[in-house]
């Protein structure tokens, strides 16, 4: 079974549009310098939300939240746990 990581750097290279392959991306790089834009941001929270079967708050629906790949893992399991 993938981690919660792997599954995310999926996610991101099928509905983030970044101008570098997801797997190649350390763990805390920024995600907008790489290019994820509002847009993609709004398609990937919803990829997110229907790959891991969790519905992602309000509160966590910021720029700081989709900024990279280790704070998307963070919101994916607070929500999926919790």
């Amino acid at each position: 079974m993938s981690s919660t990581a792997d599954r995310v750097r999926s996610v991101l290279k099928l509905h983030a549009k970044l101008s570098v392959d997801a797997s190649t991306l350390a763990e805390n790089d920024d995600l907008y310098a790489v290019g994820l834009s509002s847009f993609s941001t709004v398609q990937l929270m919803l990829a997110l939300e229907e790959e891991f079967n969790i519905e992602i708050p309000d509160k966590m629906l910021n720029r700081r939240s989709f900024e990279s790949v280790a704070a998307i893992t963070g919101v994916v399991e607070t929500v999926a746990n919790g």
